[in-house]
């Protein structure tokens, strides 16, 4: 594209040299710029696009966009008041706005968003609305399968992963809003047939500082429906989590918002919840009528993440009917409550949870499952918000029998001072601290007894353990299956106390 007509799509402060090229890609990494390119110098916290220029030009870069004047002379040189708005408009201006050309959903909450991008990937696929999928665990291009480096990649990666999509065959896309993309612009230019609004609890505040800011923050992504050029999108909200009711209230004023939850106002509601180690069964009451939904995922959570699922393909254009008959089939997700086979009289559980929220979630499912016990080995990750360290170890505290503190990712903290600010979140138990995490899973399947649960909380799909000065493999479902493997036979457990004459534990 023309360098000219490329910056068409933004208002530049100053430009400096021809504009007589063509751009051959967009790149905001210098590594990557090829000859041709426009490479745009962003702004960061560990270092300044700036620094990289000279580099960039000497891959072949034919133009700079940058927040600086004066840097370059060696280039064409276009100076913005923000970096990061320009490579985002810039990028929808040379995919040819793609996400205007095929159906797009954003998903955005605390907890719950991979689940439910998966089940409606799952749902628009069966209804031959070919999904492709930007995530947590994968992104999804029509048949290929890509790793994902951030829950929501940098907006020129956004634009040109629809691009693909669309080129690829794909009528629609199911995609991961994390707060942190919000914040940074990253689905700056993307416009939105629907975006569904899961749950909010405390996460992220070392980035966002406070909850207000949090919610202000998602809200961000309902709030900028209404400016959209080409879509009228819709808002699909979980009307029982408080800050859900809060939003539903403000927005609907201003377009349709789509409500779901387990409260007799949800306009997509659950009731009868029934759940086994095979799956859930609940009544869906939805646009007047009732259906009996049965999925084989387990867990309260996952009924908020199915009506998710089937309101926001609903406001799609897929009837309800075919959006439940196809959950009968969802596909197992990766890290989310993720069992792991094993001929062994216990069940061990990965799961992704990282939020004291999360663990009350999964503990309470699984303590539906009538347990002789749970045993939870987690952690809580290095440079992160160190306020929830204490409220993660008291929702194990409040709901398992037995707690194994470890390692997560401790990036530059050491893992022994993580642990000391995890412990004081204990009053019941007593935990096992093992820094070492791979010694904590063996150390938690050595000591399981028949109709007991391990849940190996944290890390869920994750394939790396972050240190201060490396990343190794690690693979919590893996390590887990290798010690099955290696355990012996279990020897008889000695005999228990009636319930009644056990400790009681807090509600």
């Amino acid at each position: 594209m023309n360098l000219q007509v490329l910056l068409k799509a933004i208002q530049p402060v100053k430009i400096s040299g021809s504009l007589d090229r063509d751009i051959t890609a967009i790149c905001y990494d210098s590594r990557k710029v090829v000859e041709g390119a426009l490479f745009v110098a962003l702004p960061g916290e560990k270092a300044d696009g700036t620094e990289f220029i000279d580099s960039a030009i000497d891959r072949g870069a034919a133009a700079i966009v940058s927040e600086k004047p004066g840097l370059t002379t060696r280039a064409a040189a276009i100076e913005v008041l923000n970096a990061r708005h320009a490579l985002a408009d810039l990028s929808a201006a040379y995919f040819r706005h793609p996400s205007q050309k095929i159906k797009v959903v954003g998903v955005t909450g605390t907890n719950g968003k991979t689940t439910t991008t998966f089940l409606i990937k799952h749902i628009l696929d069966t209804d031959f609305l070919r999904c492709g999928l930007i995530g947590t665990v994968r992104y999804v291009v029509g048949e290929r399968e890509l790793p994902a480096t951030r829950t929501t990649p940098e907006s020129a990666d956004v634009h040109e992963l629809l691009w693909q999509m669309r080129s690829a065959g794909c009528k629609s896309c199911a995609m991961e809003v994390s707060s942190h993309a919000l914040a940074l612009d990253r689905v700056r230019g993307v416009e939105f047939d629907a975006s569904v609004f899961t749950n909010l609890t405390q996460d992220h505040l070392d980035f966002h500082r406070t909850m207000d800011a949090y919610f202000e923050t998602k809200a961000s992504l309902f709030t900028g429906l209404r400016d959209q050029k080409k879509k009228k999108g819709r808002a699909i909200i979980n009307s029982d989590d408080r800050h859900g009711e809060k939003l539903a209230d403000r927005l609907s004023r201003d377009m349709e918002v789509i409500t779901f939850g387990v409260g007799r106002d949800a306009q997509f509601r659950a009731g009868d919840v029934k759940m086994d180690f095979a799956g859930t069964t609940f009544q869906l009451m939805a646009v007047g009528k009732n259906y009996l939904v049965r999925m084989p995922l387990i867990g309260m959570f996952n009924v908020y993440n199915s009506l998710a699922a089937i309101a926001t393909a609903h406001a799609l254009g897929v009837s309800v009917r075919k959006a439940v008959q196809s959950l009968a089939v969802a596909p197992a997700v990766p890290g989310r409550l993720q069992a792991i086979v094993a001929q062994k009289p216990f069940r061990v559980f990965v799961d992704y949870a990282h939020s004291d929220d999360a663990l009350t979630n999964v503990l309470r499912t699984l303590r539906e499952l009538n347990p002789a016990r749970i045993i939870v080995v987690f952690g809580c990750g290095g440079n992160r918000d160190r306020a929830k360290r204490p409220k993660m170890a008291a929702a194990v505290d409040a709901l398992a029998d037995h707690a194994i503190v470890t390692s997560d990712n401790p990036r530059k903290e050491d893992p022994i001072a993580i642990i000391e600010d995890i412990k004081p979140g204990f009053r019941r138990l007593r935990p096992d601290c093992v820094p070492d995490r791979k010694e904590a899973i063996y150390h938690a399947i050595a000591m399981a007894q028949p109709r007991d649960i391990i849940l190996l909380a944290g890390k869920g799909h994750e394939t790396y353990q972050e240190f201060a000065d490396s990343t190794v493999p690690f693979d919590d479902a893996a390590i887990a299956a290798s010690a099955l493997s290696s355990r012996s036979e279990i020897e008889p457990p000695p005999p228990r106390l009636p319930r009644e004459n056990r400790e009681e534990r807090r509600p």
